[in-house]
């Protein structure tokens, strides 16, 4: 017999808050919450509200806050960084949760989503694909709940003599003021955000984002520079809620990189935040199977801690299966057909070069320079 599905309420921000109350130890990320609620809203994005889920018993299953997402091809419904679970996470109760999701959203009016993203710890039905990965599997975190002293001797040795000869090199840590936040952002660290995408090959957002972000979540966020003979070299964003903050976003010069910039400023955030209440700071994400681009953050961030903390992976609960799956197909086959041409071409290319040499016409160089066969 089949456990009765879960029952869904959507919650106003005195229920939320109750309910965080209630549970102290609950790790609740700040996506989850009515602050980012009010931050999409600022952006101009639609969330749908956050939802609690209860057994028959009427005992709290988990929350969920839903983005409702318009683009090419797709609709959507996503959860960031979510659910939050507070009952316990069995394969059996996250089947249940993402039943009642699913039928949730089927039953809408309003809105035709193709399917609803979330995290999920045990893929099972109806949970599938996705069509591409929205967050990190994996992250470092840093316990903070020790001493300063202890937490630097925590610190590879490598990040140790770095913060020295940052401090040798003339590096000061500064804390933003709040009011400035904004127009400090865009005039002198949007510019270094440009440089580091560039330079690491990802596409940033618009500095409105980052902006809006400070200004409708500045109560959560501290904004950090380190600058050497007053020119910014490196800056970071990092959000605080229930105790928990996180290295949100930063950014860096090449000079910080020969000035060690971003090791000394990592060492002074942490510091704020211990002094702040906060128990733990999450380096955000690191190298695993499905996001092999972060091997390069992952040597700077193993620098400052041992622990990994594995993250459910973001999966897919299709709501029209046949749609979804040609959907799914379309855009694997479009994201492959690049690599699809350029194998092609290098094909063509060999057979142009095997053709030419048995014609004893031309050949070409490993560099692709014709040469006279004659000369050769």
């Amino acid at each position: 017999m089949s456990a009765p599905p879960l029952t869904y309420t959507r919650l106003d921000r005195t229920a939320f808050e109750e309910i965080a109350d209630a549970h102290p130890e609950v790790v609740i990320p700040l996506e989850q919450s009515p602050h980012w609620v009010e931050f999409e809203n600022a952006l101009g994005r639609t969330p749908l509200g956050i939802w609690a889920y209860r057994d028959a018993a009427g005992s709290l299953v988990a929350t969920a806050s839903f983005l409702h997402v318009v683009r090419r091809l797709r609709e959507s419904v996503v959860v960031v960084n979510g659910p939050v679970w507070f009952g316990e996470r069995t394969p059996a109760a996250e089947r249940l949760l993402l039943g009642t999701i699913r039928q949730q959203f089927l039953d809408r009016a309003g809105m035709d989503p193709l399917y609803v993203r979330l995290q999920v710890a045990t893929p099972q039905p109806p949970a599938t694909g996705p069509i591409e990965h929205g967050w990190y599997e994996r992250e470092i975190v840093v316990d903070l709940t020790p001493s300063e002293g202890e937490i630097l001797k925590g610190f590879r040795p490598n990040a140790r003599n770095s913060i020295r000869r940052a401090q040798r090199n003339g590096v000061e840590v500064r804390h933003v003021p709040r009011e400035e936040w904004a127009g400090v952002f865009a005039t002198q660290l949007y510019p270094i955000m440009q440089e580091t995408a560039e330079r690491d090959g990802f596409v940033s957002f618009d500095s409105s984002y980052y902006e809006t972000l400070l200004t409708v979540l500045g109560d959560h966020l501290r904004l950090l520079v380190a600058y050497q003979d007053g020119t910014p070299l490196s800056w970071l964003i990092t959000t605080e809620y229930r105790g928990y903050s996180v290295y949100y976003f930063a950014g860096s010069t090449h000079a910080a990189r020969t000035t060690f910039a971003p090791y000394l400023l990592l060492w002074e955030t942490f510091r704020t935040l211990k002094s702040a209440g906060n128990t733990a700071c999450g380096l955000t994400g690191i190298v695993s199977e499905n996001y092999p681009g972060l091997a390069n953050v992952t040597t700077f961030k193993r620098n400052f801690s041992k622990q990994v903390v594995v993250v459910p992976t973001t999966y897919d609960v299709p709501l029209h299966p046949r749609r979804y799956r040609a959907v799914a197909a379309l855009l694997r086959a479009r994201r492959t057909a690049p690599t699809l041409v350029r194998a092609a071409v290098r094909r063509a290319g060999g057979l142009v070069r095997g053709a030419a040499a048995g014609e004893g016409a031309a050949q070409l160089t490993p560099r692709g320079t014709a040469q006279d066969s004659s000369t050769s």
